[in-house]
């Protein structure tokens, strides 16, 4: 299990000219202490910075154990720094240029949240013809996703269908996979064990596995809920971010 190690940080004398840094770092610390559960994600921008004053955002914040790659019309590359809750966007467009550079404050970013599953199917395809040779258990399992999917709402708990323990075949794996589609969202989260989620192309079904230090798979879910937890920020974990952030910055301020 990752836990929280400060960054690594300049001396103050080398970096006293980088005020604009400074002054973001330190808005997002007093509006971070505001912020309560439920309410609306902060953001801070950046990109307007030069360079060295981005480069100090990046030495503060530094990298957290949460990885987004978000797919639509542009690419968003999003960092979950070290203060759990508080995140790097960074859109890129076709060319590789920085379009938007931002810093947000939320339990998951709102992209991930409001727009994986943006014109994603209402439900995977059952099968009305023969099935593919090896394909035994994946019928079943996907009329069962289409029923909970079809209930599933804003804040029900997750129903969590562990094919790890099911008697599935490689066949019923693919089939599933290609029944289910693939969707916009890739995250990686290192806290527990290296954990990958992808979004399908079946509303709020995520793929959820995690793997061992050999990279093999040792448990391997699908999960039906907005977005699964073990990716998400918890409040209090946040509030404690705030309180490192100004431990932080009270060197430079």
């Amino acid at each position: 299990m990752d836990t929280y190690n400060a960054p690594i940080l300049p001396e103050p004398e080398d970096v006293a000219h980088l005020v604009g840094a400074t002054q973001r770092l330190a808005e997002l610390q007093r509006r971070m202490c505001n912020w309560s559960p439920g309410a609306a994600s902060l953001n801070i921008e950046v990109q307007d910075l030069d360079a060295a004053n981005r480069e100090l955002v990046d030495q503060v914040l530094g990298e957290g154990e949460v990885s987004i790659l978000f797919d639509g019309e542009d690419r968003v590359r999003i960092q979950e720094s070290v203060l759990t809750g508080v995140w790097r966007i960074q859109q890129v467009g076709e060319s590789g240029a920085l379009l938007r550079d931002l810093i947000q404050v939320a339990p998951i970013p709102d992209l991930v949240r409001d727009a994986t599953f943006a014109g994603a199917a209402t439900a995977a395809a059952e099968s009305g013809e023969a099935l593919p040779e090896g394909v035994c258990n994946a019928p079943p399992l996907i009329a069962e996703i289409n029923e909970k999917a079809a209930q599933f709402r804003p804040g029900d708990t997750p129903h969590t269908i562990n094919l790890t323990l099911l008697p599935q075949t490689e066949q019923d794996l693919e089939f599933l996979d290609q029944r289910l589609g693939a969707g916009r969202t890739t995250i990686l989260s290192r806290g527990y064990g290296n954990c990958r989620i992808t979004s399908t192309g079946t509303r709020n079904v995520w793929w959820v596995r995690y793997f061992n230090s050999q990279d093999k798979n040792i448990l391997n879910s699908l999960e039906i809920c907005a977005v699964p937890e073990v990716a998400c920020a918890a409040p209090e974990d946040i509030a404690d971010s705030a309180e490192r952030l100004q431990e932080i910055l009270e060197i430079y301020l």
